[in-house]
């Protein structure tokens, strides 16, 4: 098992540096481009056959927002970056990962409909006002929010390697404490135990991620939420958009998998060293994400 985490770890590390260092990325935004296009002149084509009551239709429309959520995902941005960084960074189980993703993608379809619903039907907003809020207040918002996570992940990366230090070769406490939290000497809890600090830390680092991830809608979700309620399709609408969502999640769910198999590997190799490694990778994840965030805020870094 740990030859094959370790093996995992490797081909990650080598897509990894494809995707950086020999133009793998833009091939991936290429592709993810003519996938859009596609995608978007098939839900065209399906929006003019709901209209006119053809049967199927409506499983074409949601399928087709399938598809291109599946494509919005794949190209350019920061959903899957800051997912994928997190499973690098901090030891989640799978499931929860998954969760996650699952979670932002659906939360940033809601927020489409939220836009919508707030500022084209009740503010009288135009397609033009909405997407400009989206890209010009929502996205920067959501970049400083992920650059934000960023920085809580170099901290505490940082701190812990600190802490690793100050601790190796020191002498155990003398008022140490059981591991149900009950202190030893005066029977007294002192403070939350291990499971309970990590229950709380896990629920706060699942509000920030959707939070973070959730500020700025899908493009497409917002047109096509436009199109159908001006044709008066509103559930369609909506159920488009929650189906652009599961699109988005399966490539945020495969990227926050990749990264905790990728943090896996590189710690099956560590031995004493575990310890020290995860720091670092908590620190790594954390540059990482403030890098991309940056440049998608126009930061140079």
């Amino acid at each position: 098992m740990r030859g094959l985490s370790m093996a995992a770890a490797a081909v990650l590390l080598a897509l990894t540096v494809w995707l950086w260092a020999f133009g793998g990325a833009q091939e991936v935004a290429r592709w993810a481009v003519e996938g859009q296009r596609e995608a978007q002149g098939a839900l065209a084509r399906a929006l003019r056959a709901l209209r006119a009551g053809e049967p199927g239709a409506l499983a074409t429309l949601w399928g087709m927002c399938f598809a291109y959520g599946v494509f919005h995902a794949a190209g350019p941005g920061h959903g899957k970056i800051l997912l994928g960084g997190y499973g690098v960074a901090r030891q989640v189980a799978a499931v929860r990962l998954a969760g996650l993703a699952l979670a932002a993608s659906l939360a940033q379809a809601g927020t489409a409909v939220a836009l919508v619903a707030a500022g084209w039907l009740l503010l009288g907003w135009s397609r033009t006002r909405l997407t400009d809020t989206a890209e010009t207040v929502l996205a920067p918002l959501s970049h400083a929010a992920i650059a934000a996570i960023g920085l809580w992940l170099i901290f505490r990366g940082a701190r812990r390697l600190w802490l690793r230090t100050r601790r190796t070769g020191g002498l155990p406490s003398s008022h140490d404490h059981e591991a149900e939290g009950t202190c030893a000497s005066c029977g007294h809890r002192h403070g939350p135990t291990a499971q309970e600090a990590a229950r709380v830390r896990g629920l706060r680092d699942a509000v920030m991620l959707i939070a973070a991830v959730a500020v700025r809608p899908c493009s497409g979700a917002l047109l096509l939420l436009v199109l159908t309620w001006g044709m008066g399709l509103y559930w369609q609408g909506v159920g488009g958009a929650v189906a652009m969502g599961l699109g988005t999640a399966v490539i945020t769910t495969g990227a926050a998998l990749a990264g905790a198999l990728f943090r896996r590997g590189a710690l099956a190799s560590g031995g004493g060293m575990s310890l020290w490694l995860a720091g670092a990778l908590e620190l790594v994840a954390g540059a990482v994400i403030v890098a991309i965030s940056g440049q998608l805020l126009g930061i140079p870094l």
